[in-house]
Parts: C-alpha cells; structure tokens; sequence
C-alpha cells in the first residue's frame, strides 16, 4: 500500500473531546523578531517559468497539499477543494466541503478528503461530496487517503481508519493525549504496508488493517516544567527516501528512522516550528530565525548553514532537483542550491504569504498563497 513564529497550542478536555484555546503569556514567545536585513538585487542563476495558475477562495488553515501522481489537490479555508492536473492547470473538479475546513487536504488523485471546523471528516469525489462522518475531536492534521481508505488522526490522538467509498469507520485506536496539542499539522503517510504517524515526540509505526502499534521510535522527547515547554509533537512535512524518514519536532529536534527496523538511526537538536523536506543524501530544514539548515541524511550532521534569510517566516522547504525551495510570509518564493545553500533565484507570487509548503508534481513546483493562488512553476 503506497498510501519563533508562535503556533498557539490547544488544550484537550478528556470525556467529551471538546477544545478551547489557550491564552499563551508574551514571555513564552520570547523578544518581538527582529526585522529582516533587505535583500540583494536577485542574481537568476537558474531559469523558472510560470507554467499555470488556479484561484482559490483565501487560505487562512494549516493547509497541507496533497500530490498522487499528476493530480494535485488544495482547498480554500470555507470549504472549496479543487482537484488540479499539473501538468496543464487544468481543474478536474471543484467542490465544496459545506463548511470552513481546520485540516486538508488528502487525496489518492480520485478521493479527496478534508476535515471542517466542525469535526466532520468529509469525502469527495468527482467535486461531489461522497460521505461526511462525525470525529471525536478537532483535527489539524489532512488526512491520508491510501489503499482505498482514509486515515485521521484527531488532536486527541485519535488515530482511525475509515471506507473510502462508504465511510464505514473501520477502527480506531486512542492514546493518551497530552495537556496541550499544537494547533499545526502533524505527521501521517504510507511506508509500504505500515501507516506511519506521530504521537508525540515519536514515529509510530502502525498495522492500517487494525491501527495496532508494529514500532515506535523516539524522535524527541517532553522536556522542561510546564506543558507549553513540553511540547515536542512531530509536525509538518517529512522527508521519506525508501525505509527512511526523516522529521520534525517542534521546536526540539530533527531526526531521522528506519522505518523497516523501527529504529531511530539520528536526532538532532533544531529549532524550528516547520516540516522537512530531502533527498538520498540531505535533509533540509527550516529554523524559527530564518535560517535553512542541511543535515547529511546518515549522520545527521550539519552539511550547510544559509543565513542570507535570517528572521524571515518561512515554510518548509521543498527538495526539487537542483534546488531547495521555500516560501516566505511577504510572498516570495526562494531557490536556494541543495549543494551549498547559495541563492539561485527568487519570484515574487501574488503579494500575499505563501501558506503551504511548496510541492512537486512532475518537473512543476505547486505554490499556494494566502490570497488563494495556486501558481504552478517549471525550474529549467
């Protein structure tokens, strides 16, 4: 089956699985960022062209953009997904959810499945809703739809499997949930016939036929006195070359695990509040001051350091050939050398922030910004 910019956390009420939002002291965001220095005059190194672009209602979730194949999925923050061939810009469909969406969206490149505001879990095929089912608890993470299913894993670290086609609710399983969850997408993706996902500061490697647990690998773990400070949950994207994959945990450490072993082969200490992204030889990451940092992918240890984007809001970074791609909260979109770091080029996409991690379909890089445009590129 192939199935710091401060992110409020939330906390979760046990008996019930209702959430309120917390209000965070100043003191925990630490000192205001300092402004970022001006760019230099952008010197194109390496060509990239504009091949198309679709329109969304605003983007204003954690919206994670799902790719299969030549189809790419998005959705607007009320509800609107669009299913999109890369390789045109064509829409396939376009649908609506009914409700403002807190997580979305996953697709097989049929099957698109977003999660609203209102913990309906809901499905859509061909821009037609096929089925909607009630979750137990807010959800921040898009689900997977993989091996004719869909995965969820709710904030109350509810983890459960659900028909495709009718919604039937095939299992679930309930961990322990911590005080405080973060309002930001988790980890959740197919490893040949392991559901793996993070709980926690671990990558849990899970049966899809059952949810029961095969390994779990301690990626970071909860350290300091209070629950705000304790928060080391695995976010964003990761970067999977074959039986590896590599993560994130907020604001603790990266690290990479065997997934066939189920063992943690590094970890290293990073702060940073977004995904990963690499190849078979590096690992890229983002950190909370602006810095893009490369990690060899066996030891863990530091290949580059670029300092060029220092306090800027990044996302996470794409691995794209060449390149090293990111996107930063005044809307430009960044290409940086995956050898050393060193600037290649630099677009500015429609004004607004880019709000989803860059992804490839094919030879085209997607793009989505706050504004609700979905830009596809082609680098040379």
């Amino acid at each position: 089956m192939n199935f710091k910019r401060f992110v409020p956390p939330t906390r979760v009420l046990r008996a019930g699985a209702a959430m309120v939002s917390i209000a965070v002291l100043a003191a925990c965001q630490g000192t205001p960022k300092p402004k970022p220095a001006e760019l230099p005059a952008n010197v194109a190194l390496m060509g990239v062209r504009q091949a198309w672009s679709v329109k969304l209602p605003a983007v204003s979730f954690p919206l994670q953009t799902s790719v299969s194949g030549d189809m790419v999925a998005v959705a607007g923050a009320d509800g609107t997904v669009v299913m999109i061939d890369a390789r045109s810009g064509q829409e396939v469909w376009r649908g609506s959810a009914g409700a403002p969406l807190s997580a979305g969206v996953g697709s097989d490149g049929s099957l698109a499945a977003v999660v609203t505001r209102n913990n309906e879990l809901v499905a859509l095929q061909g821009g037609k809703v096929l089925w909607k089912e009630r979750l137990t608890a807010e959800t921040f993470t898009a689900p997977l739809v993989a091996g004719r299913r869909v995965f969820v894993q709710a904030a109350d670290r509810t983890t459960s499997a659900w028909d495709g086609q009718t919604g039937r609710r095939l299992w679930v399983q309930t961990r322990t949930a911590e005080n405080l969850v973060l309002k930001k997408p988790g980890v959740m993706l197919a490893v040949g016939d392991t559901l793996v996902t993070g709980v926690g500061g671990r990558l849990v490697g899970m049966n899809p036929a059952n949810g029961t647990s095969r390994w779990e690998a301690p990626i970071a773990a909860p350290r300091g006195t209070n629950d705000v400070e304790r928060l080391v949950d695995l976010t964003g994207s990761v970067s999977r070359v074959g039986d590896s994959v590599c993560a994130r945990a907020y604001y603790s450490n990266v690290g990479c695990v065997d997934t066939q072993r189920g063992m943690l082969v590094w970890t290293k200490s990073a702060s940073g509040a977004e995904g990963v992204s690499g190849d078979d030889r590096l690992v890229f990451g983002t950190e909370s001051n602006g810095n893009v940092t490369a990690w060899r992918r066996t030891d863990g240890e530091r290949a580059w350091l670029n300092e060029r984007l220092k306090y800027r809001t990044l996302t996470a970074p794409l691995s794209a050939g060449r390149s090293v791609i990111l996107g930063d909260s005044t809307g430009l979109l960044h290409f940086l050398s995956r050898e050393d770091g060193s600037p290649l080029n630099r677009l500015s996409v429609d004004g607004s922030a880019i709000v989803a991690t860059p992804v490839l379909s094919g030879n085209t890089v997607v793009v989505v910004t706050r504004n609700g445009g979905v830009v596809g590129y082609r680098p040379e």
